[in-house]
């Protein structure tokens, strides 16, 4: 069984196949008890996730949402120009609906300060 870099490019090189020779060529296969073969797809995809960098196990870690993922703490302008930050980030924050800041920018920066508060807190 692939797994890793390795996974990622066997998947690549396999290109457009169907999902279960895509299993197979990268040896997610095992025998049922009469010797027929077993395609292990939660596997394979549970391996495909973690090569990509995507981790399933310890939900409730701190720094991860709610679908396990850790966050980057980059963030990447949108097509239609907007910075999101996302919900991950807020809850971390506990910032809640209606939360207010300030926008203060800087050489090649930009500073969020909650209203009502002094630029040295954080």
């Amino acid at each position: 069984m692939l797994k890793g870099s390795d996974l990622l490019a066997k998947v690549k090189e396999l290109g457009d196949v169907s999902k279960s020779e895509l299993v197979r060529g990268c040896g997610y296969v095992s025998s049922k008890k009469d010797g027929t073969e077993r395609l292990n797809f939660t596997a394979f995809y549970e391996a495909l996730l973690e090569a990509k960098g995507v981790s399933l196990g310890d939900g409730g870690a701190q720094g991860r949402g709610k679908g396990g993922r850790k966050l980057s703490y980059v963030a990447t302008v949108q097509g239609n120009g907007n910075l999101l930050v996302g919900k991950a980030y807020t809850a971390t924050l506990d910032l809640a609906p209606g939360d207010e800041f300030e926008i203060k920018l800087g050489r090649k920066q930009i500073r969020l300060i909650p209203a009502g508060s002094s630029d040295e807190e954080e």
